[in-house]
């Protein structure tokens, strides 16, 4: 049997390998037509029913399709192949057929997607709120650290890594990494500030990179949080990787200052002009330097935003994520491993980037205990019992999933000040919970409950109507 699915794997490099050139100048019938070989190539309900929502997407001319032209028509030819190759092929077929193979063997366990990894905490930055400053800066991966995470993570069938930190960029094994790990798809989170055209050339190089630059807002407000001109010489590594052919992102941090910008026609429409076909929304998290409840977005302007998302996705020619807000579309809280999990500088195996607590280390554990560590696990099976898919998030929205995990099962927090989240911001976040509760609930309750439901619905306009709805 084993020999069998090598072969299939096989075939389906090279057929990619033939599939890509020739769908470079092709119109857009070839591209829907070529859903309908993807859902038969995925093995997997849940991507057979997102690539026939894909196919609705392009029948009706969604701004997506551009994206799509965008991607075949414009992007750098040895960029865009490797992409394919790591994300496409390996993470999603290839890999899909590996994590259900290593859940079928004796003791095994249906693996996450994907890890994000910060390598480092050194940053050229000091930016008020990061997530990780609180981090020691002195710590970080060694390469052969980093080499064994992702050694371990393919042998479960993860092909995909984001890239976090800290900046990336100041890490000086990152493009030893990228270049070891090729069959890896890359998402990097930067601030952008270190590009040049030598760093640019060497992403292109590499393929299985696609960087996502932050942006808090336009000049002023970038400049605010991150310090004189950072905001012109983020526009500069935009227009660099432009030129270069690159497929590349922004991310944007929501807090209760720049919500209207971060919302407006004006800020996507730039990084559209800019040249990017995908953008991260996050919403500020009381962690890190300075925690300040007082920076989270209120819930009106945290609704606003999943409204706003939703605008754009329908009008704009950019694919958009909402970390927060995207519970219905991938079933609620994807930390602890139910999707994803977090590797630091130190090598602590954490829940998520923002629940900073841990009870395995790298060094002394590896990936597959963490994962099914007692703290993992019931995370795990808090998740399972959200009626709400809105409130996903197990440090705001349902604190107490967190809290019980950190005291029952012995976790340590893996930075100073991690605990404060639970101790002194306590009463400011349940506060936050009840109010953001109360939006969340009267939105949950007109809108279909699970992405399979809306997918239904979806379909059932589409073919009653040609429309979608």
């Amino acid at each position: 049997m084993g020999h069998l699915v090598d072969i299939k794997h096989f075939i389906l490099k090279h057929f990619f390998s033939w599939l890509l050139p020739f769908l470079s100048a092709r119109s857009d019938h070839t591209f829907i037509m070529m859903t309908y070989l993807a859902e038969k190539l995925a093995r997997k309900d849940y991507y057979q029913r997102e690539i026939r929502h894909i196919r609705r997407l392009f029948m009706t001319n969604h701004p997506s399709l551009k994206v799509v032209r965008k991607i075949m028509g414009e992007i750098d030819p040895h960029h865009r192949r490797r992409l394919v190759e790591s994300f496409i092929l390996n993470q999603l077929l290839i890999g899909t057929d590996k994590r259900q193979a290593f859940s079928e063997k004796p003791g095994g366990f249906y693996p996450p997607g994907f890890t994000v990894i910060s390598p480092s905490m050194k940053c050229n930055l000091s930016c008020y709120g990061c997530y990780s400053a609180m981090h020691s800066r002195d710590r970080e991966l060694s390469f052969e650290q980093f080499d064994s995470v992702l050694n371990q993570q393919k042998e479960m069938g993860m092909y995909f890594s984001v890239i976090s930190g800290g900046e990336p960029f100041v890490y000086k094994h990152l493009f030893d990494i990228f270049k070891k790990h090729a069959d890896v798809a890359f998402l990097v989170f930067t601030n952008g500030s270190l590009f040049d055209e030598k760093v640019v050339q060497t992403i292109r190089e590499c393929g299985n990179v696609l960087p996502c630059v932050s942006v808090e807002g336009f000049e002023k407000e970038t400049d605010e949080r991150r310090g004189a001109g950072q905001y012109r010489k983020v526009m500069n590594t935009f227009d660099l990787m432009n030129e270069a052919g690159l497929l590349y992102g922004f991310s944007a941090t929501q807090t209760r200052q720049n919500s209207d910008i971060l919302t407006s026609d004006r800020y996507i429409d730039i990084f559209i002009e800019k040249g990017c076909v995908l953008g991260w929304y996050f919403h500020y998290m009381p962690v890190g330097r300075d925690p300040a409840v007082e920076l989270l977005p209120t819930p009106e302007q945290r609704n606003y935003l999943r409204e706003r998302v939703a605008y754009f996705r329908k009008t704009k020619m950019i694919l958009l994520g909402d970390f927060h807000n995207d519970g219905p579309l991938v079933g609620g809280c994807i930390a602890a491993g139910r999707k994803y999990f977090h590797v630091n500088s130190n090598g602590d195996i954490e829940p998520c980037v923002f629940f900073q607590f841990s009870k395995h280390n790298i060094s002394t554990s590896t990936l597959q205990e963490a994962l099914q560590s007692s703290f993992f696990k019931a995370i795990r099976q808090g998740q399972k019992n959200n009626c709400n898919l809105l409130r996903p998030c197990t440090i705001l929205d349902r604190p107490e999933i967190s809290r019980s995990a950190v005291r029952d099962h012995g976790a340590r927090p893996s930075n100073q000040g991690s605990e404060d989240v639970f101790t002194k911001m306590r009463a400011a976040i349940d506060t936050y919970t009840q109010e953001y509760g109360r939006i969340a609930d009267e939105a949950w309750n007109n809108m279909p409950q699970t992405r399979e439901e809306l997918l239904n619905r979806e379909e059932e306009v589409f073919n009653q109507t040609g429309q979608l709805p």
